[in-house]
């Protein structure tokens, strides 16, 4: 993380940080304790900055002792690691919740690109960060693409993708989102980059590009309050509407 010295993290947009905040039902205790630390964790980076914090602060902030944030944690970089994973696993999931009665995967996508776009917009520091440890940590991309192919999945069957290959469009996604956060957080990106973007992308998916540029520019659903967000796997037994 020695690119990230002396960076100070602000805030995460409100609605992002009522969903870390709010407790998921039914978690064992060491999970729950786990959740704590890292929700601590994210109140320390964010008060601190990853480089000036430590691990006495962040079980300071939990209310727990180091010894138990060794318990859970080696080290302050495997802390930074699994908060960006929580982070843009929670994101995901509060999509999802957001695009419930949304049954065009082509508007769904576009929803997906634009939030993470918002985020960058919003926190650019974090979302920074997050594609920092996504760069070391496969495991964070695996829990972004897994809506995504969701979403692939249900626009190819109804027949609004047309794709050479699931793999390339999956490559053409991830990659046209993670760019454009990192073009938004550093300030390179035009007005309204986040439309653009998943305008191109729904038109790579193979959507024709005035329906695209409409669908692309939609108003984003709320992402309201914190809930249990379905899996993923729900939305490939739903029906298809006509």
């Amino acid at each position: 993380m020695s690119n990230f010295e002396g960076l100070s993290i602000a805030a995460l947009p409100m609605p992002l940080g009522q969903a870390l905040a709010a407790q998921a039902p039914g978690l064992g205790k060491r999970e729950r304790t786990r959740r704590q630390l890292l929700l601590a964790a994210v109140q320390v980076f964010s008060a601190r900055g990853v480089a000036g914090a430590t691990i006495q602060e962040i079980a300071q902030a939990a209310g727990m002792t180091s010894g138990t944030v060794y318990n859970h944690f080696d080290t302050k970089e495997t802390i930074v690691g699994a908060v960006g994973v929580w982070i843009a696993e929670t994101l995901c999931k509060r999509i999802n919740d957001s695009q419930r009665g949304i049954e065009r995967a082509a508007q769904r996508m576009a929803i997906g690109q634009r939030r993470y776009a918002w985020l960058a917009r919003e926190s650019p520091a974090w979302a920074l960060l997050i594609l920092d440890i996504a760069a070391t940590e496969p495991s964070l991309m695996t829990h972004v693409a897994v809506f995504a192919y969701e979403d692939l999945k249900l626009g190819i069957a109804q027949k609004d993708f047309r794709v050479p290959s699931e793999a390339a469009a999956m490559n053409l996604l991830m990659g046209a989102g993670n760019q454009a956060m990192r073009d938004i957080a550093t300030g390179a990106a035009p007005p309204d980059h986040d439309i653009a973007v998943a305008t191109m992308v729904l038109r790579g998916l193979g959507v024709p590009f005035e329906r695209a540029a409409e669908i692309a520019r939609r108003p984003l659903p709320d992402l309201g309050p914190p809930e249990t967000a379905k899996p993923p796997a729900a939305m490939a037994r739903r029906k298809p509407r006509p």
